[in-house]
This record gives C-alpha cells, structure tokens and sequence, in this order.
C-alpha cells in the first residue's frame, strides 16, 4: 500500500503556511472538546499520522443526516472530506455512481483491509433477507457485514443507525436493527440524533483520525465529551423552570414570552446531547429555540414513547420528586428562605460593624482620660 499523506503533507502541497496548520488544529483541539493542553498532541498526530480512508454506506433511512452533515460549520463539511480523510466510497457525496463506484468500493476493501473507517448511516433491515433496503443490487445488510469485517472501527451516524429509528419504531415489519445488533467484533461509536449535530460527527471522526482510536465513549457507546450533558443543563429555559413559569398551551402567553416547554412534552430532563451549547448552523439556533419542545432524538426508543406533546410524569429535584405543578412552588420557597437568611445574615453583621465603629470611637477618649 502506498504512503498516505497527513495533514500536514497536505497543506504543503496546497501551500498553505504553517500558521494557518497550527490554527486548524487548534480549531480541531476545540471541536473535538479537548483541552488545551492536547493542542500539541494534536499537531503532533496531524503531522505524522496518514489521511484515514473512509467508507461511508446509507442503509435504510432518509439521508437527512446527510444533510445535516454538509452544513457542519467547524470544520466545513468540505474540508473535511477534501482534506482531513481519504473518502473512498459515499453514494451520496460520490462523483462516480453505479457500477463504477462499486466496483471501487471493492477495491477500497482489499486495498486497505483492516485500516479503513466506517461510517453507517441508516438501519438495517434483516426481514426477509433484507429486501427492504437494497444498494449496488445487494442487501445492504449482507454489504455491512462484508464491510465491516475489514474495518478498523464504527461510527453509527444518526439514530437509526444506533438505535434502528424509525424504521424501527413499532411493529416494525422490516425488522430494523442498529449495526451494533447486526455486526460485533469491532470498535463502535454511536453519533445519535435525528439527525445527528454535524460538528459531533465530524469531531467523532477527527478524533479517530488523529489519535486512531475512538473518543471516550459513556455507557450507551456515545463520545462522552458530547453526551455528558442533559438538555436541560445547557437550555436557555432553564431559569423560566426553576421558577415554575411554563408553557401550557403552544399558543398561550408563556409560549410567546418564551416560557419552559416541560408542561407540553420538553424531554429536556432527560435527553443528553448537545444541542442547547453547540447548536446548529454555526450555533444559530435549535429546536426548542424554535418553540419545539425536544423530543431526546439522540435516545433509544424515543420514537415509540409518545405522545411527544405530553409531559414527563415527574422532575427529578435534588433529594426529592416533584412534578411540574410544584416545581415552582418549591422552588420559591427555597428563594423565599434564601431571601430570608440573606436578610438575617445581613442585619447580624449590619449590628457587629455598628459596635466595632463604636468601639472605635470611643477608644481615643478612654486613652486621653487615662493621661
């Protein structure tokens, strides 16, 4: 196999200084939610380590996270596939079709066996020997399979391909499944949404094309560094909750002052993702900063638990469960106490401060009284 260039022999060829090379890996270091103290490390991989190949194959799905991707901001969609990976086979994206990019799909295969990444996106249907779903006349099931044996690792792109989706969703009659149910035996990462945030994505693949390795994963298999947070921690909304100020009807006066959306279904509790601090097209916007309460796209199952635009039974609140109804109530009193004590507090060092100046005052005369 012939040598693959880095990054950094990339930007050579195109003539790009190096100053704009050590920005683009800090910007990377960034993306990736490393710290800064990774920045060296990271120049360091993108100076030595060779372009990833990549496989990208479409299941069954709508290739909206397809869509999502093209738009991811930090990096370009564009850069990434022109200069941060070798992206040998994409349906999608590719410039060849047909015959003549499977046939080097097939080449792709032997040619960088065991060193190549896979990216699914879309489920896999199993009913009836997977006619439900077929590309380059096969089921896509039996070219996952065939694929994925010669992978290095995994990336699940979007929900159904972690979870199974939609297609998935009950009774599910094509008997969608997730890849990790229809391969094993190889490093996987699920990037869940419905879709996906773009710049997860490709800071996921940043991650193994850089380090070869996949990023820390939580126990559902997702980079922690991107699902270590509810929705809730990071949401906008959050202090119009901790005062009990929610929207009841999607029309009413709170929907239009911007009110929390728990009350109309805001699975933001429990839905760990990073849409409330990352966002979407360059941190414009997201859903429930669009008035959609969320639906925790990034879940498993999230399509069979409805209705959508019904309130989670109860909120958890440290040390005790209370619902919505009372979430404001205990909340004010706990101001209403913190107020107080504030109050107390204040008067107690109001009545030390009055007797230190006193005392204060007083001490020159005692002194002249002794003389």
């Amino acid at each position: 196999m012939e040598k693959q260039d880095t990054l950094w022999d990339l930007f050579q060829k195109k003539n790009i200084s190096r100053r704009s090379f050590l920005k683009t890996c800090i910007t990377i270091t960034g993306v990736m939610g490393l710290a800064p103290g990774m920045i060296s490390e990271v120049i360091r991989a993108a100076e030595t380590r060779p372009l990833t190949p990549v496989i990208w194959l479409h299941g069954h799905e709508c290739t909206g996270c397809d869509e999502a991707f093209i738009r991811s901001q930090s990096p370009l969609a564009s850069d990434l596939l022109l200069n941060m990976i070798s992206l040998e086979y994409m349906d999608v994206l590719g410039a060849a079709a047909g015959e003549p990019l499977e046939h080097h799909l097939e080449e792709t295969i032997k040619k960088y066996d065991g060193n190549y990444l896979l990216i699914f996106e879309g489920a896999v249907p199993l009913a009836e020997n997977g006619i439900y779903c077929m590309v380059g006349g096969r089921p896509i099931a039996e070219t996952l399979k065939r694929v994925a044996k010669g992978a290095a690792a995994i990336i699940e792109n979007g929900s159904c391909a972690a979870w199974g989706g939609i297609q998935a969703a009950r009774p599910n009659p094509t008997k969608s499944v997730a890849v990790s149910e229809a391969v094993s035996g190889k490093p996987i990462v699920k990037v869940p949404g419905c879709p996906p945030i773009p710049e997860v994505l490709t800071a996921t693949i940043m991650h193994y094309v850089l380090f070869g390795q996949l990023p820390p994963l939580d126990k559902e298999g997702r980079p922690k560094q991107f699902f270590g947070n509810r929705i809730h921690d990071t949401c906008y909304k959050r202090p119009f909750f901790d005062s009990g100020m929610f929207v009841e009807k999607f029309d009413d006066s709170g929907s239009k002052a911007g009110w929390c959306l728990y009350k109309v279904g805001c699975r933001g509790p429990v839905a760990y993702n990073s849409c409330g601090n990352m966002r979407w097209w360059n941190g414009l916007s997201y859903p429930i900063q669009s008035g959609a309460p969320c639906v925790a796209c990034g879940s498993n199952n999230f399509w069979d638990i409805d209705p959508f635009y019904e309130r989670l039974p109860n909120i958890p609140v440290p040390n005790t469960i209370v619902n919505a109804d009372k979430v404001g109530f205990v909340l004010a009193g706990a101001t209403t106490a913190g107020v107080v004590a504030h109050g107390v507090a204040s008067y107690i060092q109001h009545k030390k401060h009055e007797a230190k100046e006193q005392a204060e005052a007083t001490q020159p005369k005692r002194e002249e009284d002794s003389e």
